[in-house]
């Protein structure tokens, strides 16, 4: 008892003595490592730390060596009567990949109002493991082997699994699919890697209205998990077969219990590490059957689900010549986004244009429902009393094997005389009289040849449009090769055009300042869109690292990269916890900027 005591009054008396020299240290801002000389292949730590609060953070390039983990941030605050000191720090794992001498640069901060840069720091890569790391002895042996043991044991504490709500399915039935994030250690950092290309399938994305990760408990082979769903979709199958979807991929930093030998980690428990693990959910086959042919309408059009349909007109009485508009309506849930056009029969004194589509469509973890409107411009060219005929509506329900067809009702229209107008084509008139009153949209053929012409043969402006043609012909002829050629080289042409296709992804996320997740989201796919086709890098091979690189390779400078890869991280973690960093309009702003310099500094 009393040596705990002694123990405690060490401890503090240690502190205080700290905090105090704290208190008169003036601004620093410093650069350490945890070893000078290191081997090949052997990781090893680099930490800035600033002795206050700062913001803008700008690491150095680190060339020469691979980048493990970072940054892993940290800060700390100490108060001592009435006195308060807060430090942040900044640390990498790195690791050394060819021998040789070199240098980590400077890094940046800025602190009250001050620009402050650290000094450079000097590396030695030697062959293999330095004689330092020898020296460390059994503890700093077990301690790496309890590091490596935590981070191989991540996959049964940390996964992602792929669920659907069914692996059997009819072709257009949909799907839906949910990856779900299991984890028993704490998430320190998140970043989605890769999302699967879908290959066979529509899909449609469920949009999340909550701020942030729902968590919820779940018991797997009697261990619990804290389990959040990470993205949800509605598939639909365009195709029979054994349709293959790929795994869904993302980072973390987990922090992790490690066995430590400090005795002050001893004495206020255990000690934790940050570690970077990447998850993946396992590759899911989903069986496609065809729809059957046994029982097939006519008329079906490949809706699968289940549907009601109905039609109503804006008159039934009306003259020749004016507009009907014959509205028809189909809802219900399925892929009613896939249907195709609809088999509707009209007399044949109706003349019909292509339908007008209003889509009220609503996609949730139920499914996709709602309903879509055909709206058709319909006009009369005579008089009489016609019928419209019953629109027959067939499609496929999944869950009873059968096709079904639905019918609206018919309706009774009647068409009054109407009055023949200048510039009107009267279609039902058969007599001259009729035609001669049109006189400027018809005319009867001539049965002899008229011989006294207008002057207008051989005059200038008749020889002016003879040349008008093949001189047109030649002008489009250079037209097509010049626009070839500028068009031909599809990587800049894709760089050309990078600009204008973020540009409508800010102009939605503008639209949806209201709608934090929306938001956040369509920044997110402007950035990504928009360094993928400017970077000429697919979105299956776009990453963090691979992001960097190429910019780096493009001369783009280090501040403007750090900025770049904070907006995708505070984007990305926004989806599932709220962020205080930059309010919606000043991130909106931040990613214009990003990218109208990004633009200015890549030709």
């Amino acid at each position: 008892m009393l040596k705990g005591l002694k123990i405690k009054y060490l401890i503090a008396v240690a502190l205080l003595l700290c905090t105090t020299e704290l208190f008169a240290q003036e601004l620093r801002f410093t650069a350490a490592v945890s070893a000078t000389q290191v081997g090949t292949g052997e990781p090893f730590e680099v930490s800035f730390s600033l002795n206050a609060n700062g913001e803008r953070f700008t690491p150095p390039s680190f060339e020469g060596f691979q980048v493990l983990s970072g940054p892993n941030e940290s800060s700390s605050m100490t108060s001592i009567n009435g006195r308060t000191s807060v430090s942040i720090a900044y640390s990498y794992d790195l690791v050394a990949v060819k021998e040789g001498e070199f240098s980590i640069g400077s890094a940046a901060i800025l602190a009250n109002g001050r620009k402050m840069v650290t000094a450079p720091i000097r590396i030695k890569v030697i062959k293999g493991q330095t004689a330092q790391q020898h020296n460390q002895g059994q503890g700093g042996a077990s301690g790496q082997a309890a590091m490596e043991s935590s981070t191989a044991d991540l996959s049964k504490s940390l996964f992602i699994r792929a669920v659907p709500d069914k692996t059997t399915v009819y072709q257009g039935q949909q799907v839906i699919l949910t990856y779900k994030l299991y984890t028993r250690v704490g998430i320190v950092d998140s970043r989605l890697d890769k999302i699967p290309d879908l290959t066979g399938f529509w899909s449609e994305e469920v949009k999340n209205q909550q701020q942030q990760a729902q968590w919820r408990i779940e018991t797997i082979n009697g261990q619990k998990f804290n389990v959040a769903d990470v993205r949800q979709t509605i598939l639909f199958a365009e195709h029979s077969g054994e349709l293959k979807i790929d795994p869904y991929e993302m980072s973390f930093i987990a922090r992790v219990a490690a066995p430590s030998n400090d005795i002050m980690d001893q004495f206020f428990g255990s000690s934790y590490q940050d570690v970077r693990y990447t998850a993946k959910s396992k590759p899911l086959m989903i069986h496609v059957k065809p729809l059957p042919e046994n029982g097939k309408p006519a008329g079906f059009n490949g809706a699968v689900g289940k549907f009601m349909i109905s039609a109503h007109t804006d008159k039934t009485e009306l003259k020749a010549n004016e507009t009907l508009n014959y509205k028809v309506t189909v809802s219900g849930t399925g892929n009613i986004k896939l249907l195709n056009a609809l088999n509707i029969t009209l007399p044949a004194e109706f003349e019909k244009y292509d339908p007008k589509l209003t889509d009220t469509i609503t996609t949730t973890e139920k499914g996709v429902s709602g309903s879509r409107i055909y709206n058709y411009l319909l006009i009369p060219r005579q008089q009489g009393e016609f019928i419209i005929d019953p629109l027959k509506f067939s499609f496929f329900n999944p869950g009873t094997g059968k096709y079904v067809t639905i019918a609206t009702s018919s309706f009774k229209v009647k068409v009054n005389k109407g009055l023949v107008e200048e510039n009107v084509t009267a279609l039902s008139a058969s007599a001259k009289n009729d035609i001669q009153q049109v006189d400027k949209d018809i005319r009867y053929i001539k049965t002899q040849m008229d011989s006294h012409g207008d002057g207008f043969y051989g005059s200038l402006l008749y020889i002016l449009l003879l040349i008008a043609g093949p001189a047109g012909c030649v002008g489009a002829f250079i037209y097509r090769n010049n626009n070839r050629a500028f068009n031909s080289d599809v990587v800049k042409v894709k760089s050309r055009r990078a600009g204008k296709v973020a540009a409508r992804h800010l102009a939605h996320a503008e639209q949806q300042l209201s709608n934090k997740n929306e938001f956040y989201d369509a920044i997110f796919k402007g950035l990504y869109g928009y360094l993928s086709d400017k970077l000429n890098i697919s979105m299956a091979d776009l990453n963090r690292e691979t992001i960097i690189s190429t910019l780096k390779m493009r001369n783009i400078n280090d501040q403007l990269i750090a900025e770049l890869m904070d907006t995708l991280d505070l984007c990305e973690m926004a989806r599932y916890a709220p962020v205080t960093q930059l309010s919606v309009p000043e991130l909106l702003e931040k990613a214009k900027k990003l990218i109208n310099t990004i633009e200015d500094e890549i030709e």
